[in-house]
């Protein structure tokens, strides 16, 4: 028990980690079983060690930085086992101007000319689509 403890408090050093993600690398140690790895956890969340809120945030901010949409970081939370509710909070705390991202995304990408025929506008429609983006906001790019 006490060396999952000095993992988990090592991990949690490093960088944030989701209640999910910090059980899953415990639980690949050994002598690190389900029931101890739960309980310190509660620990650690009671501590203010472990938040959920607090790492999603801090991966929305690191996400928008790479240049990330909403969908796409919500995917990527919920991957990490940061419940709906919570990664709707943190999206909404992050005050990102999602039009201005995709289209600073777009013209990084494609130069600042709007294109003029349809298969490059699809093409760079999918482009802004697989970074994360909404319907809305990828039409409002090409306004």
């Amino acid at each position: 028990m006490q060396a999952c403890e000095s993992l988990a408090l090592r991990l949690l050093a490093q960088r944030e980690h989701s209640r999910h993600e910090l059980a899953q690398k415990l639980r690949r140690e050994e002598g690190c079983d389900s029931e101890s790895t739960a309980l310190l956890l509660d620990k650690l969340q009671e501590l203010g060690y472990l938040d959920d809120l607090r790492y999603a945030g801090s991966f929305v901010r690191s996400s928008v930085a790479r240049g990330h949409g909403p969908m796409k970081i919500a995917y990527g939370l919920r991957e990490r086992g940061v419940g709906e509710c919570v990664a709707n909070q943190a999206l909404a705390e992050a005050e990102t101007d999602w039009d201005a991202l995709a289209q600073t995304q777009r013209t990084k990408k494609f130069g600042v000319a709007l294109p003029t025929d349809f298969k490059e506008r699809a093409r760079q429609s999918r482009f802004l689509a697989g970074r994360g983006f909404y319907t809305e906001t990828i039409k409002a790019v090409f306004l």
